[in-house]
């Protein structure tokens, strides 16, 4: 046999070795990337994945109610001056979730806040505004679908974690007002619709094994409301407002409790 079939032979038998090595190498590499990618992720040090804070099939019942009362008696407030009045501000939010998965929950909010402002008496430093009138009343309500995945604080870890939570919201409200000297009241009744969509994450943290303070925030979202306004029976008009704001809103921070059953 000559020189050159013996060098094309065992380059022929050479062939599957080299195949070989080079699938080895590429499982090795597609390995090592896969573990690279895990430590890096495990690295940014915020949560174990893994852990189960909220574990799949379990219900939640909570949410938050406040009420606070203000009334004032020849109070005065910059250049007004004698002020009497009264009040007070009520709001209910229940909630109902179910953890359709590990650390995921979906769930219904609903929502009543009810507002009562009366002015009775008032002055400006400049002017008497001593027969004037002001009465304000007004209740809202919505309903809330929302969508809310938890991220447990550190390995292990069953007492606190975040939350990132996606909320549609629909509801209404209305409310009446009438102002003006009290010989010659005008009065209006307007009614609402509104519809948002917005993104509120928070912190939840376990006081008991079955009860936890909740915190969160508002940092985007989008609303729109529509009003018919009808003025001393007479006068009717409307309006829409749209917003979309990408910022943290500190009038949007809710506080509440939650039960885990």
């Amino acid at each position: 046999m000559s020189k050159f079939y013996k060098i094309v032979l065992v380059m022929l038998l050479a062939l599957p070795s080299v195949a070989i090595a080079q699938e080895v190498a590429k499982a090795d590499s597609t390995s090592y990337n896969k573990f690279d990618h895990s430590v890096r992720r495990k690295n940014r040090g915020v949560a174990n994945i893994r852990t189960e804070f909220v574990p799949k099939g379990q219900w939640v019942f909570g949410g938050s109610v406040s009420y606070s009362t203000h009334t004032n008696k020849n109070y005065t407030f910059l250049i007004v001056e004698d002020i009497e009045s009264n009040g007070y501000q009520f709001k209910i939010t229940p909630l109902v979730g179910y953890a359709y998965s590990k650390n995921a929950l979906v769930g219904v909010r609903f929502g009543y806040s009810r507002g009562l402002t009366e002015l009775d008496k008032a002055s400006l430093s400049i002017t008497s505004l001593d027969n004037s009138y002001f009465y304000s009343l007004k209740h809202s309500y919505n309903v809330e679908a929302l969508w809310r995945n938890y991220i447990p604080l550190g390995r292990d870890n069953k007492r606190f974690a975040l939350f990132a939570e996606v909320g549609l919201a629909m509801g209404g409200s209305q409310s009446k007002l009438a102002s003006g000297p009290q010989q010659s009241l005008s009065g209006a009744y307007s009614s609402s619709f509104d519809i948002s969509l917005g993104v509120n994450p928070g912190i939840s943290a376990f006081l008991t094994n079955n009860m936890a303070i909740e915190v969160n925030i508002g940092v985007l979202g989008f609303n729109y409301s529509r009003t018919r306004q009808i003025t001393n029976q007479v006068v009717s008009g409307t309006t829409s407002t749209s917003q979309m704001n990408f910022k943290i809103n500190i009038f949007s921070i809710g506080l509440g409790a939650s039960f885990y059953l």
